[in-house]
């Protein structure tokens, strides 16, 4: 078994879903779902690509209610390729005795391969080898080589490669009842011999999306003479090459295809463009040797290796692969924001979420060019978030829960219960901790990467518009002398209301006010360190006053934080609610993950209990050192003990389904130094939670991005401690015994440094150039590295000491 290679043996429609959705290739432009060439969209396959920031609006009439949805279009199949023999059937593996099947997936290389041997029904075997790859250089371009060999039979065979436009948006059940078709034809038409041309449009937001496809077949390496005939239909061209086959003999086709866009730069119309790249691009071999080339510059950055690491290792491969081909170093040059189920299906209809925060760490120290772009896109959006946050009756700015093209709120306001088949209320707009979230990923970006101006002329801004709105939001409570604020959803999603009450809403979640405290102060920090001039000038622009920063200062202070039975409250009234039968409902269901679903469909609700979707106040733990919490109790004023983070995470471990990928990431995280074996098996568990479609069906309509970094990220921090605290880039290696060795490279402060951790010793190196030592701590002990340093610290078995062995100069000059 490679640690290198997603494989399947054998054909199993029932499994197609979820296959495709984790062999989807992708460049950050746009992706492609791992489907077969010449599959059709059906109930066993669904051939969609995705264009990154392609979104349409429809309207739908449904429950008395006119229903509002912006998705991610399912833009045309350029995939569709398949052959017949004379007199023949049309190639399809539901009508062929399947002889040999196996599928690969080279992480490595980003290239999808099927192998084949099939039967038709007049006895003929064909071997066929499938390979594609989606290209990393080039970000429109895509390309399909097919391999052919007859076995026991000639004579002659057409092959059809088709451009089809007229897709929709199916790709999730319970959408099914809302419009669905986003894309008007406007041209399908020959370009030459060889090369077809398809252009559509979105037909609300007008987004032209032009494809090529040029197809060729070669036997022995010279172009097969092919007789052509083209078929035509609105929002479809494909075109029928027809030849002679000999038995044993191998013929190779090649399918290349460009796909430009309206939104494209430095281009006068997509249907011109394609015509170009596609003209311009070369056979399946030169585009494969390029693309596996930028995939190798990829990997060098970005692998994590664990020694021994097996299975593990794989997963990990897989989903680093993922998220760098939804987030290529290709959407630097593009305004996009990071979809919760990547570029790979239609669930959550491709919006942006608050999923950054478990995917910019990752990001941060390998590629921060790409995360410094993706916090752009909340910049640009800037505007809209005044918008809602004005019409909503605050200041400041106001982030929507879920954003998509504008900005705007695309949460839904009602979502269909598949066990109930009732359409209820949806009140996750409230979740403004997405706020606190962006402002966060702001800050740790600043520290990872020192990069003032970015801080300057962006990130500033936007933390001072989130302080604005938190601080709008906060009330005086003269009661109790501390500022509350009400009326919000913490991450934990079945909690959006007081069982008593009749206005959606709770009142002091926990996370929510400490992460607005920390974020007033940060908002302060930022304005202290970017210079007095451009102080100046943006205090004027924004019209803030020292009054203002002082009243941040004081809300920092004087937040309230609820508790109960000497835990963290989820929120305030947390205590009033009842426990929950955990056991029974196991017993009578089994997978309880959407017990909120479960509940609706009994006429009850999970607002009534003590039981959460996923980790809400453990999020705490999971974003802060204990040595960062403590400072933040005590800027609040509250005694903070370390006995107060063991208490938490015990209780709420008790109480929690973990129905979001997410929620076992942040637990893994909060148990790794207090209970190693519970930490790695919910470690084990996320790390399966989409290639084993742990929730049942859910990964075939996406993958869950934020989980799959937070995974990657999960081994990164929670093996080595790693912190960014005080401009000191912190280490306190904590690798068990299951995990025999760490390699990985990271970036900070411009600086690559390579670790290497192994039993009870850790070696760093820093790269050569640039003239500023890193500060470097493990444990607590500070070290200044110079360019081309080498340190070796050991440790004695047991024990928490590290101790420099060795100090020399380092080999590595990457």
């Amino acid at each position: 078994m490679s640690d290198w290679t997603l494989d399947y043996s054998g054909f199993d429609a029932h499994e197609e879903g979820l296959r495709e959705a984790l062999c989807t290739l992708g460049n950050g432009y746009f992706a492609t779902r791992g489907a077969n060439e010449e599959a059709e969209a059906g109930d066993i396959h669904y051939p969609g690509t995705y264009l990154a920031g392609g979104y349409n609006r429809l309207k739908t009439q449904i429950a008395g209610h006119e229903i509002e949805n912006e998705d991610l279009v399912n833009m045309p199949n350029w995939l569709s390729l398949t052959f017949r023999p004379e007199e023949g059937e049309w190639f399809n593996l539901m009508a062929v005795d399947i002889l040999e099947y196996h599928q690969t997936l080279n992480l490595n290389t980003g290239v999808l391969q099927r192998d084949m041997r099939f039967r038709d029904r007049q006895g003929r075997e064909t071997i066929l080898v499938s390979q594609r790859l989606v290209h990393m250089q080039n970000p429109h371009l895509a390309a399909i080589e097919w391999r052919l060999k007859p076995e026991n039979w000639s004579g002659r065979i057409t092959v059809r490669s088709a451009l089809d436009g007229r897709v929709i948006n199916a790709g999730v059940t319970r959408y099914r009842e809302l419009a669905s078709t986003h894309l008007t034809p406007l041209s399908a038409e020959p370009l030459n011999e060889d090369t077809i041309r398809l252009v559509v449009e979105t037909n609300q937001s007008h987004l032209r999306v032009a494809q090529a496809a040029r197809t060729q077949a070669y036997i022995d390496e010279h172009r097969v003479n092919a007789e052509c005939q083209l078929v035509q239909e609105p929002g479809y061209i494909a075109q029928e090459l027809s030849f002679d086959v000999t038995q044993g003999q191998e013929v190779r086709i090649e399918k290349v295809v460009a796909m430009h866009t309206s939104r494209d730069r430095a281009i006068s119309e997509p249907g011109l463009a394609i015509s170009h790249s596609v003209a311009q691009a070369g056979p399946f071999a030169e585009l494969s040797a390029s693309h596996a080339q930028v995939w190798e510059h990829l990997w060098y950055r970005c692998d994590l290796v664990l020694e021994g690491g097996g299975r593990s290792q794989k997963i990990l491969r897989l989903h680093i692969f993922h998220l760098l081909q939804t987030v290529s170093p290709h959407v630097v040059d593009l305004d996009v924001g990071v979809p919760a189920r990547g570029l790979h299906g239609e669930a959550y209809r491709g919006h942006i979420f608050w999923d950054e925060l478990f995917i910019f760490p990752f990001l941060n120290f390998r590629i921060p060019e790409i995360t410094r772009a993706l916090l752009r896109y909340r910049y640009r959006r800037l505007g809209e978030a005044r918008r809602l946050a004005r019409e909503a009756g605050y200041r400041g700015a106001m982030y929507p829960w879920q954003s998509g093209s504008s900005g705007r709120e695309e949460s839904q306001m009602l979502h269909l219960n598949p066990k109930s088949g009732r359409w209820i209320a949806d009140h996750s707009h409230l979740q403004r901790h997405v706020n606190a979230a962006i402002a966060f990923n702001v800050w740790r970006y600043y520290e990872v990467t020192e990069d003032c101006e970015f801080l300057s002329y962006y990130g500033a801004e936007l933390l001072v518009e989130i302080a604005r709105f938190w601080a709008s939001c906060a009330s005086w409570n003269a009661s109790r002398k501390r500022y509350d604020i009400c009326g919000v959803m913490g991450p934990d999603e079945f909690h959006d209301r007081y069982p008593w009450a009749t206005e959606p809403g709770l009142d002091n979640n926990a996370y929510t006010n400490l992460m607005v405290a920390w974020v007033l102060r940060r908002a302060n920090d930022a304005l202290e360190r970017i210079g007095a001039e451009r102080r100046q000038e943006l205090c004027e622009t924004l019209a803030v006053t020292d009054q203002e920063v002082a009243m941040w200062e004081e809300i920092s202070h004087k937040l309230f934080v609820p508790f109960h039975e000497g835990v963290i409250s989820q929120f305030e009234g947390y205590e009033r609610l009842e426990e929950f039968e955990w056991k029974r409902y196991q017993s009578q269901y089994g997978d309880i993950h959407r017990l909120d679903r479960l509940l609706e469909a009994e006429g009850d609700t999970a607002n009534r209990y003590k039981a959460s979707k996923q980790a809400d106040a453990l999020m705490l733990f999971y974003l802060f050192s204990a040595d960062e919490l403590s400072d933040l109790f005590q800027q609040l004023g509250y005694t903070f003990t370390l006995e107060l983070i063991p208490r938490t995470i015990e209780y709420y471990q008790q109480r929690t389904s973990h129905g979001s990928t997410l929620s076992r990431i942040v637990e893994s995280w909060v148990l790794a130094r207090s209970d190693r074996p519970r930490s790695l098996t919910l470690l084990n568990e996320a790390l399966e939670s989409d290639i084993a479609d742990v929730q049942g069906g859910t990964t075939q309509e996406g993958i869950h991005l934020g989980a799959m970094a937070g995974t990657v990220d999960l081994v990164q921090r929670g093996e080595t401690g790693l912190v960014v605290r005080d401009g000191v880039l912190r280490f306190d290696p904590c690798l068990p015994d299951p995990l025999p060795g760490l390699h990985l490279r990271l970036r900070y402060h411009g600086r690559w440094i390579e670790i290497t951790m192994k039993g009870n010793r850790m070696t760093l190196s820093v790269s050569e150039g640039g003239a500023k030592s890193v500060r470097i701590a493990v444990r607590d002990q500070i070290h200044s590295f110079d360019a081309g340093q080498r340190l070796e610290f050991h440790c004695q078995p047991g024990g928490t000491d590290w101790r420099i062995i060795n100090r020399s100069e380092s080999t590595d000059s990457s």
